[in-house]
């Protein structure tokens, strides 16, 4: 790849296809960026459709590639991987170090207003300005067919960008997400520490209310998410599905949610369904 930005980290076969890793100076984010990318074979012979995945809290660009067991079907159906950190690292912001307690410094996928993550925390804009355009313009990824999906704050992420960009993303889905941040500890705290204490900037960021406020469904194809019943963050009340199933059922927005005894919220649930999620999206995007 011939003046590019992007840094080749490591690369290794897997079923046909390159699981790559990279790193690149982030303009948005102003630090360095690593992303994995998995390139089914048929990307040897042009671009392929592409699926953005978010990961949660405590997870980075290896963990999806790692533990999500997807490579193989994705394989066969020509599909391309790609999944970035979470979110900044190296600030050396108070508080950075509360990522890995839910607290402010988890990327939670938006674009921080307040001080001091203003300067670094620009997750939204990252992906959608800086991280799409440059594997358009530097990998065999087809730009026009894209999807979202991701798990727990990352299923927050893939639901709101997803509402929030419906001309960039084709399909969506999530895997146990965090439905109605506005009303959960978790996205309340990160809300206030990015947003502010004023909420009434917080619904552009809150799936569930997103969903009341469209007149149409934004995903005539549906939105498939899955929920593990013996998750204990959902009885903690940090995920509420039930809001987001209800916001769907008010706007007209087709929704899949499949509730599942026996799984809790960890990548051994993930890998689960992952073969689902990803027919899921083929449907739309080849």
């Amino acid at each position: 790849m011939p003046d590019t930005p992007l840094q080749l980290l490591s690369e290794h076969g897997s079923f046909g296809g390159r699981q790559r890793f990279y790193q690149h100076d982030a303009r948005e984010i102003g630090l360095p960026m690593k992303f994995s990318v998995y390139l089914p074979p048929a990307a040897a012979h042009g671009p392929v459709p592409a699926l953005l995945y978010l990961a949660g809290l405590t997870c980075n660009e290896e963990t999806f590639p790692a533990k999500a067991g997807a490579q193989r079907r994705a394989a066969e159906l020509g599909l391309a991987l790609v999944a970035p950190d979470t979110s900044p690292r190296g600030a050396n912001v108070l508080g950075e170090a509360e990522h890995w307690d839910f607290g402010v410094g988890a990327g939670f996928y938006l674009d921080a207003t307040q001080a001091p993550w203003a300067t670094h925390w620009r997750m939204e804009s990252y992906l959608l300005k800086e991280l799409l355009p440059l594997l358009s313009a530097h990998l065999p990824v087809d730009g026009t067919r894209l999807g979202i999906f991701g798990h727990s704050m990352g299923g927050h992420g893939a639901l709101t960008l997803a509402l929030r960009h419906p001309g960039v993303f084709r399909s969506v889905s999530a895997f146990a997400p965090i439905c109605a941040p506005s009303q959960c500890p978790w996205g309340e705290k990160a809300f206030n520490g990015y947003l502010g204490t004023g909420r009434s900037t917080w619904a552009a960021h809150d799936a569930s209310a997103l969903l009341q406020q469209q007149t149409a469904a934004p995903f005539p194809h549906g939105i498939l998410v899955d929920q593990g019943l013996d998750d204990k963050f959902l009885h903690a009340r940090q995920l509420r599905p039930e809001l987001l199933e209800a916001a769907c059922a008010q706007s007209g927005q087709p929704l899949t949610l499949r509730r599942h005894a026996g799984y809790d919220h960890g990548y051994y649930f993930v890998s689960s369904f992952m073969a689902d999620h990803l027919a899921h999206h083929a449907k739309t995007l080849i």
